[in-house]
C-alpha cells in the first residue's frame, strides 16, 4: 500500500524532530488536498510580500481585511461596540446581545500575525456558529495592532476585554476563551494576566495553532523541517513579525513567548494544530510543559490542512469536525 504524503515526509525527517502525537484519524478529501496545494502557491507568497512591505502596505492590508462583511451570522445580530469602563474600554465585534448575562460568552481573540484585524466573514462567522451551538453570545476584541502599537498593547486590550465581561456580570465558569495563531498566543498570555490579577479563570480555553516562541525564528524544530511544505506561513517572516510587534522587548518574556510560562492554575486547554505547519512544535512543546504543570490538556494534530484551519470552513468540509470538537470540549467544561 502506498504511504500517504505526510507519512512519507515524516519517515524522511531527521531524528531531531520533536515527538508528535498520533495524527487525528480524519480523512482529508482530494478537493481539500488540492486547495492546500493551491494555498501554498498563492497565500504564502502574498503573506511573505506583505511582511516585507512598508507600514503603508500593512495599513492597506488592515483596511482590506476589516472591510469584509459577515455574510452568515447564524441568525445572530452582529454589532461593533465598546465594552468596559470609560477609561479602559475595548472595541470589538459583538455576536448576539451582551445584555444576556446569564448565557455563556465566547471571548475569541483573532489571529493575523499581530498585524491584521479580524476578518468578519471568517472570524465573526465562525464565532457565530459556535455561539449558536452553545446558546452563547460572543465578543471579538479589536485589539491594537502592530506596527503602530507594539507589545504589550494587544495583550493589555485582551485583559481589558476579559475584565469588561466580568464587570458586565458574566460568570467566569461560563466564559469560553479561544483564539487562533497570534490570537492563540494572546490567549495564553491572557491566562497569565488573569492569574496575576487574582481573577477567576474561564471555564476553558482553546488555543488554535498558537505561536508560543517569539525569540527564535529557527526553533522549535518544525519551523525548519516544514519551512518548505507549510501551505500558509512563510517562516522567515516570523522574524519580521517579532520586529514589528515586540520591538526590543525581551522575547523570553512568557507573556510574549508562552512556551516559557508557568502554567500552574490554568483552566482545561484544547490545542489544535496541523502536521503540515511550521508552528506545529510550538503547540507540541507547550502541551508537554503544560501537562507537566498539571493542566488538563488535550492536543489534536490534524493531517494535511493548513495553519489555523478551523477558520476555513468555507474551503474545507472537514473543518466541520474540528468545529464540533471545539463545541464538545466547551460543553464538557461548561458543565
Amino acid at each position: 500500500m502506498r504511504a500517504e504524503p505526510q507519512e512519507r515526509e515524516r519517515a524522511a525527517l531527521p531524528t531531531t524532530e520533536v515527538a508528535v502525537p498520533a495524527l487525528k484519524a480524519v480523512s482529508i478529501g482530494r478537493r481539500s488536498r488540492f486547495i492546500t496545494w493551491l494555498m501554498r502557491r498563492l497565500m504564502r507568497p502574498y503573506l511573505s510580500w506583505l511582511l516585507r512591505g512598508s507600514n503603508e502596505r500593512i495599513a492597506r492590508a488592515q483596511l482590506l481585511c476589516a472591510s469584509q462583511v459577515c455574510r452568515d451570522s447564524s441568525g445572530f445580530a452582529v454589532d461593533y461596540d465598546v465594552i468596559g469602563a470609560p477609561d479602559a474600554g475595548v472595541p470589538g465585534h459583538v455576536v448576539g446581545r451582551l445584555t444576556e448575562r446569564e448565557k455563556t460568552v465566547v471571548l475569541w481573540i483573532h489571529g493575523g500575525a499581530f498585524l491584521l484585524p479580524a476578518a468578519p466573514d471568517i472570524h465573526v462567522r465562525l464565532v457565530a456558529r459556535i455561539c449558536r451551538e452553545l446558546d452563547a453570545v460572543g465578543f471579538l476584541p479589536d485589539y491594537r495592532l502592530a506596527p503602530f502599537n507594539r507589545f504589550p498593547a494587544a495583550l493589555d486590550d485582551c485583559e481589558r476585554a476579559y475584565q469588561a465581561l466580568l464587570d458586565l456580570g458574566f460568570a467566569p465558569q461560563r466564559i469560553v476563551l479561544a483564539g487562533e495563531s497570534a490570537g492563540g498566543n494572546l490567549v495564553l498570555g491572557l491566562l497569565q494576566r488573569i492569574r496575576r490579577r487574582g481573577w477567576p479563570m474561564p471555564a476553558c480555553a482553546v488555543p488554535i495553532s498558537p505561536v508560543t516562541e517569539m525569540g527564535r525564528v529557527h526553533a522549535p524544530p518544525s519551523r525548519t523541517l516544514r519551512m518548505n511544505s507549510d501551505p500558509l506561513l512563510p517562516i522567515a517572516g516570523l522574524q519580521r513579525v517579532d520586529e514589528l510587534y515586540a520591538g526590543s522587548h525581551d522575547a523570553h518574556d512568557p507573556e510574549l513567548s508562552p512556551l516559557y510560562a508557568d502554567c500552574r492554575g490554568f483552566p482545561p486547554l484544547y490545542l489544535l494544530a496541523s502536521d503540515t505547519e511550521v508552528l506545529l512544535d510550538d503547540s507540541v512543546l507547550f502541551a508537554r510543559r503544560a501537562r507537566a504543570a498539571g493542566v488538563d490538556l488535550q492536543l489534536d494534530v490534524w493531517p494535511v490542512l493548513p495553519h489555523a484551519f478551523p477558520l476555513f470552513g468555507g474551503l474545507y468540509p472537514e473543518v466541520r469536525q474540528a468545529r464540533d470538537d471545539i463545541i464538545a470540549f466547551a460543553r464538557r467544561h461548561l458543565g
